[in-house]
């Protein structure tokens, strides 16, 4: 998501408490958002529930927005946030539904291979949160937001370095749960 100067304008302007610049910012940021938040979550009525759930957090949280580095940046880190805790709660309420269903296994001949290696990275991702959650913003930043390193040391206020080590460290801990086929 890059935006152009108006809107990082609009950004400063509602932060300070603008009411009528947060309104036009997120009228102007919501197809990105969804867009983004589409990379997440291979299903789009998850990926909008995500995207409402990004919106609402940047209107509740525009004050928190300090303009050291871009809108868009500060914005990557609300969208994937609210993407991976959309997920889990999908996640959680398919375990919760399980008990009271038949167990039913999705058909493989009926199932995108594009969805289906999403959920998967998803899972992966989101057993790297629960054992090193140091790692997996950088990791998000850079592969799913495909910020530069430089925005990304910014943004995690971490020197280059430790950024690139952590993205490193992160990459190979998602592949080492993935397994072989996604090598």
């Amino acid at each position: 998501m890059a935006f152009d100067e108006r809107t990082e304008e609009l950004a400063v302007k509602a932060a300070q408490g603008d009411q009528a610049a947060l309104n036009e910012l997120l009228r102007k940021i919501e197809p990105d958002v969804l867009r983004h938040a589409a990379r997440f979550l291979p299903c789009r009525q998850d990926a909008e529930e995500a995207c409402q759930d990004a919106l609402l957090q940047v209107a509740r949280n525009i004050h928190r927005f300090e303009g050291r580095s871009r809108f868009s940046t500060w914005l990557h880190v609300v969208v994937a946030n609210s993407a991976r805790s959309t997920y889990r709660s999908l996640k959680r309420r398919s375990v919760e539904q399980a008990g009271e269903l038949p167990q039913q296994r999705p058909d493989p001949r009926r199932t995108s291979v594009i969805a289906g290696s999403r959920v998967d990275i998803l899972d992966a991702m989101e057993d790297l949160e629960a054992r090193k959650p140091d790692l997996i913003q950088a990791l998000v930043l850079r592969d799913v937001s495909q910020l530069e390193y430089a925005e990304i040391a910014e943004q995690l206020k971490l020197p280059l370095g430790t950024v690139k080590s952590r993205i490193h460290e992160a990459r190979k801990q998602v592949r080492q749960t993935l397994g072989d086929s996604y090598t």
